[in-house]
């Protein structure tokens, strides 16, 4: 059994809480007990969002299980609605009270007869989804409730607007890079002569969900969240959607070229081709870089990437189909969808981990030795442990993954941001080889003492002035290898003979 064990994605109701607060004038009740409330603080350290419309908790304690919560939870429902006048109140339970198995649904109902505004219960299976499952059914649940309202209503609209116009669905709060992902998103759909009929849930109101079905097709960026909500609008009113992630040069201009012959299906003329060559080749650097000595000279380096399914996919083909990059291992912590993960990157990798362990993946990485990872913040720890650098490409993220600067992923420019990271990420032991060119003995001195730290075994003078000639960008990977070199046979000091020697025993 496992003591401590940290999970990639969140329990169910904090997938719930992201499409609920993503909404503008959307209010979250969380039936749970304390110690299950973090999401304020998570959202509010991590967005850094001026305004945001905080999760209240019907708190789940003694009196409750003695007594039963009905009457707590309507009153706490019809108590939201008189205060603060929101347009929906989404009542969520959690794994945790989930086990008192109270019929939510009946206190909803109750609820109904004394609010204005509109009461609906996540109907999510807390025991068997994540965050990310969650996350897409609830967004689901919402536009289908809201449909289904307004074609009562008889407010449904019948006609596609009068100029090509897309919905981007699954852009919402806590999101990896994803307000940056919607300001390039929104900037490639308007240089394609497309106008945006809705984002949702980001900042979107639920009036404006009946107006989906006016737009000439939906794009979902990320294939965790949106899928569902995209499948339903198709099935109910044959909206065909593109779900390829525009995420590298390569997967940027097939995206386009999807959303082309949609519209072109449609009557309308459209022919990118252009548009696509002049980015690609004068606008993005990406593709410019990609041929230069400096990428060049990253050709076959290993990496291993790690992450949810849109980025880790993503990633692995920007590595290996534009940059030359080896990747020696991809894996993804959404079970659910391995199947889909193992068919997109199987030819671009050696080997595929399908885990939501994070201490499989970082032995993994360990065993692999690469160059460069590109992970979530679990890999990073992992890579500081190893002396491996990691670039940082999925959540689970830190607030260092939230810029205040425009650092999205997708598009062109997310191209170029990609670019920067791969590079940047790989230790290059520049610095080092400027210091050993100008330094002086002062500056070998912390040279040596950089190279020394940390370890069990003592080096020699002259076997520290060899470590030391070594390129720093592998220098880490020679100095391990040397010393489980020595200390298999029992070798206690590291001379420059037993350097050679282990060089020799790896075939370097």
């Amino acid at each position: 059994m496992k003591l401590a064990y940290w999970m990639y994605a969140g329990p169910a109701h904090i997938g719930t809480l992201r499409i609920a607060s993503s909404f503008k004038n959307v209010h979250a009740i969380m039936h749970a007990p304390l110690g299950d409330d973090y999401f304020n603080v998570m959202r509010s350290m991590l967005e850094r969002e001026r305004e945001f419309t905080p999760v209240t908790t019907s708190v789940v304690d003694r009196n409750v299980l003695a007594r039963g919560s009905q009457e707590k939870v309507v009153d706490n429902i019809t108590r939201k609605d008189q205060e603060e006048h929101p347009d929906l109140i989404v009542l969520t339970p959690t794994c945790t009270s989930s086990i008192l198995q109270e019929d939510l649904q009946n206190f909803v109902e109750r609820a109904r007869l004394e609010t204005k505004g509109d009461v609906l219960l996540a109907d999510v299976n807390h025991y068997r989804v994540n965050e990310l499952q969650a996350a897409d059914r609830t967004l689901q649940q919402i536009v289908q409730f809201y449909l289904e309202k307004a074609e009562k209503q008889g407010q449904l609209p019948t006609t596609k607007t009068e100029k090509p116009s897309v919905n981007l669905i699954g852009i919402s709060t806590l999101g990896f890079h994803n307000n940056h992902d919607c300001t390039e998103l929104k900037r490639l759909m308007a240089d394609l002569g497309i106008e945006i009929n809705a984002i949702i849930p980001h900042q979107a109101s639920v009036h404006e969900l009946k107006n989906l079905p006016q737009a000439w097709f939906n794009l979902v960026p990320y294939r965790e969240l949106g899928g569902m909500t995209a499948q339903l609008l198709q099935d109910k009113f044959q909206m065909p959607f593109v779900d390829i992630t525009p995420m590298g040069i390569v997967e940027t201009a097939r995206c386009i070229r999807a959303i082309q012959e949609i519209l072109n299906a449609q009557g309308y003329s459209a022919n990118y081709d252009e548009f696509i060559d002049y980015q690609t080749r004068f606008v993005s650097q990406a593709a410019w870089f990609s041929r230069s000595i400096d990428c060049q000279n990253l050709t076959g380096k290993k990496a291993v990437v790690f992450g949810d399914t849109t980025h880790a996919v993503a990633m692995t083909k920007i590595l290996a189909r534009e940059m030359g990059i080896h990747v020696v291992l991809a894996g993804t912590y959404c079970l659910y969808d391995q199947e889909w993960f193992r068919q997109q990157v199987s030819e671009y990798c050696d080997e595929v981990l399908i885990t939501d362990d994070n201490a499989t993946i970082a032995n993994a990485i360990a065993q692999k030795e690469p160059a460069a990872i590109f992970g979530t913040q679990m890999e990073r720890h992992a890579g500081k442990r190893l002396d491996i650098p990691c670039g940082v490409i999925a959540a689970p993220i830190h607030i260092q993954n939230f810029p205040v600067g425009y650092k999205p992923f997708l598009g062109y420019e997310g191209a170029n941001q990609i670019v920067d990271l791969v590079y940047n990420s790989f230790t290059l032991g520049m610095e080092d080889h400027l210091l050993e060119i100008f330094g002086g003995h002062d500056t070998k001195e912390v040279i040596t003492k950089s190279v020394t730290a940390d370890s069990d075994l003592h080096w020699s003078r002259d076997g520290l002035a060899e470590l030391n000639k070594i390129p720093g960008f592998v220098r880490g990977k020679v100095k391990r290898n040397t010393e489980k070199f020595a200390r298999d046979r029992g070798i206690e000091n590291i001379t420059a003979e037993v350097l050679y020697a282990a060089k020799e025993a790896v075939g370097a």
